[in-house]
């Protein structure tokens, strides 16, 4: 068994996919990117906390139909044992209900099998400085629900224009970095608006503050 003493500055990811041809290319193209390294690879995800913790990756991409489980029930069988690996679904599907199931299993980013290669390494990148990168056909259904149009008034008035302000953010992907840029504001003050939005949310995570938003509405 390989030690699980992590001293590498390599960002460490572990591949889940039936198609052995995916496998194989991100294979070549992640691991052979400066800074990139493929730990493991599976065709299934069945057993799939063990199979994490004899690899321990920092990232994992993650598709969504696969034999004997889903990817999404994976995403939550990895979280909860593992809950600062970062999880990225790497699928076919863009329906709004596969989206929103990843996103609440716990799930960091979502990406299209189209994606460009070039956007893939940067995906991974961006989720390991505290982004939730997506593919833009995902992005614009997300946003879909953030018109300015508000659905539930009596939710989304919990949170200050400001607050608002940084949730959105986070649903366009930003990084805490981009947040604090876009908004003129610091990093330290982001973290501040997030820890609001978490408690006035009653929620944990920033995949979870998303999923509620998105879920009920707040935004049309």
């Amino acid at each position: 068994m390989q030690s699980k003493l992590n001293t590498e500055v390599n960002i460490r990811i572990a591949i889940f996919d039936d198609n052995e041809a995916i496998r194989n290319s991100l294979f070549q193209l992640l691991n052979y990117t400066p800074g990139l390294e493929v730990v493991a690879m599976f065709d299934n995800c069945v057993n799939a906390t063990k199979k994490i913790d004899e690899y321990l990756p920092r990232v994992v991409l993650m598709d969504i139909n696969m034999p004997d489980c889903s990817g999404i029930d994976a995403v939550k069988e990895i979280k909860s044992a593992f809950p600062t690996i970062d999880i990225i679904m790497f699928t076919v599907f863009e329906e709004e209900n596969k989206i929103f199931e990843a996103l609440q299993a716990g799930a960091t980013g979502y990406l299209l099998k189209s994606t460009q290669p070039i956007k893939i390494i940067e995906a991974i990148q961006d989720i390991i400085a505290g982004g939730a990168p997506m593919t833009a056909a995902i992005a614009r259904k997300v946003m879909q629900f953030f018109n300015n149009q508000i659905k539930q008034q009596h939710n989304k008035d919990v949170l200050t224009s400001r607050e608002q302000d940084v949730l959105k953010s986070l649903i366009e992907g930003y990084s805490y970095k981009m947040i604090a840029a876009h908004l003129h504001i610091s990093i330290e003050t982001v973290r501040t608006y997030i820890k609001r939005i978490y408690d006035k949310m009653h929620v944990n995570s920033m995949t979870e503050a998303v999923a509620k938003a998105i879920k009920e509405r707040w935004f049309n």
